[in-house]
């Protein structure tokens, strides 16, 4: 774990230095914990992909504006929240006129009870549960990434479990 943190700290140091290679190699490694939260928030994965490649975009352009390099993933998931929330407030603009399922595959049959699950749920709560359970952050990190107080996160963690204990009660 602590070799990985100061691999990922070097990594930051060379990409902060506009090396492409050390940032294809960072960015990489959160690829997986990137889509988990944009998937949280968009629940659309075309709208994923144009948020995690926006957040790619920002973070290259302004690394050198990160502070202190032990808080990047912190840092680049706020930004990727902030696009997400961004591209919802932009598809509220548009009118679908027709909307196609999603097609089922068996890579996603998988993750099809998860997701459900997931939709039940108030999105002020899915992100603070995915956050906290999903990709690791404390409280506290969630807040600063949220704009919100850390008790307010406390509290969406609660009301969203409740709402899981209830999406998961037998009629």
């Amino acid at each position: 774990m602590v070799v990985n943190k100061m691999k990922d700290e070097t990594l930051i140091q060379k990409a902060k230095m506009k090396n492409p290679d050390a940032f294809t190699e960072l960015m990489k490694s959160e690829l997986q914990s990137m889509y988990r939260t944009a998937k949280a928030i968009l629940m659309n994965d075309e709208d994923v992909a144009d948020a995690i490649q926006d957040t790619l975009l920002i973070c290259w352009e302004k690394l050198n504006q990160l502070k202190v390099d032990r808080y990047f993933k912190t840092w680049m998931t706020k930004i990727l929240v902030n696009n997400c929330y961004g591209i919802i407030r932009r598809n509220r603009r548009i009118t679908y006129t027709d909307e196609l399922p999603e097609s089922v595959s068996e890579e996603n049959v998988s993750n099809i009870e998860w997701r459900e699950a997931m939709s039940a749920i108030d999105e002020k709560y899915r992100i603070v549960l995915i956050l906290f359970y999903a990709e690791g952050f404390h409280t506290k990190e969630i807040a600063k990434i949220l704009g919100i107080t850390d008790s307010t996160v406390r509290t969406r963690l609660s009301r969203g479990r409740e709402q899981l204990t209830e999406y998961y009660k037998v009629p």
